[in-house]
C-alpha cells in the first residue's frame, strides 16, 4: 500500500480545470475562425487587394481571447 489514490475531490478538480482550459482553446479556434472568415468576406466584398480586414479581425479576436484567458487564470489564482 505504498501508493495512495488521489481523493475523488482532487480528481474532480483536475478534470474540471482540464475541461475549462480545453474549452477556452476551442473557443479561441472558433472565434478566430469566425472573425477571420468575416474579415475575408469583407475584403472580398469591398474588393480589397490586401487582406486588411481579415488580419485586423484575426488579431482583434486573438487579443480578445488572450484577455479572456488572462482573466480566467487571474480569477483562479488570486
Amino acid at each position: 500500500m505504498g501508493l495512495t489514490e488521489p481523493s475523488p475531490n482532487k480528481k474532480l478538480k483536475t478534470y474540471n480545470s482540464y475541461l475549462k482550459y480545453s474549452s477556452l482553446a476551442i473557443q479561441l479556434l472558433v472565434v478566430m475562425g469566425v472573425f477571420g472568415w468575416l474579415g475575408h468576406w469583407l475584403d472580398l466584398r469591398l474588393q480589397l487587394k490586401t487582406p486588411a480586414f481579415m488580419l485586423l479581425f484575426g488579431f482583434a479576436a486573438f487579443a480578445g481571447m488572450m484577455f479572456q484567458v488572462y482573466r480566467s487564470i487571474k480569477r483562479d489564482n488570486p
